[in-house]
């Protein structure tokens, strides 16, 4: 396991922790909309302990197996089973549960341990794959010869 950033957080460290995620996963190799995804997941699980738990939690980075892996832990009242169990998009009329729908639907896994002593959520994406040393070589050159009765009917590729 390579720990990447372990720390207390408030509202005020909002912003710098999902630039801080955002960099170290890119750095990992997590790119295009599956950086964006983790990002935002990040976010959403930060800013629902410093909106319901709170204002305060604990958040962790860390790479290991392949894939990169946050926990935001909470010691707040829980989260209630209507919405950590929901799996199916919140009404646009409402004004709660967004932010555990998008953390589910956004990583490749997400998990949920709460109750009356805190919340601690954890979410995982797998990282792409590095390229073998080697694996990609130069194209060969070859020679292709057309039997044409043009000139033009011979090319090198």
């Amino acid at each position: 396991m390579d720990l990447l950033i372990s720390q207390p957080f408030t509202f005020h460290d909002i912003t710098k922790l999902r630039r801080g995620v955002a960099e170290l996963a890119a750095s990992r190799g997590l790119h295009g909309h599956r950086l964006d995804d983790f990002v935002l997941a990040v976010h959403e699980s930060i800013v629902n302990v410093v909106e319901h738990a709170g204002g305060h939690g604990h958040f962790r980075l860390w790479t290991d197996n392949g894939a990169i892996s946050a926990e935001t832990t909470d010691r707040g009242s829980g989260i209630p089973d209507g919405y950590v169990n929901r799996h199916r998009r919140p009404s646009i009329l409402g004004n709660a549960g967004r932010g555990i729908y998008l953390i589910r639907r956004l990583c490749d896994t997400a998990d949920f341990r709460t109750g009356p002593g805190g919340t601690t959520v954890r979410l995982t994406m797998r990282l792409p794959r590095e390229p073998v040393p080697g694996g990609h070589k130069a194209m060969r050159r070859i020679r292709v010869t057309a039997c044409v009765r043009h000139s033009f009917g011979r090319f090198t590729a």
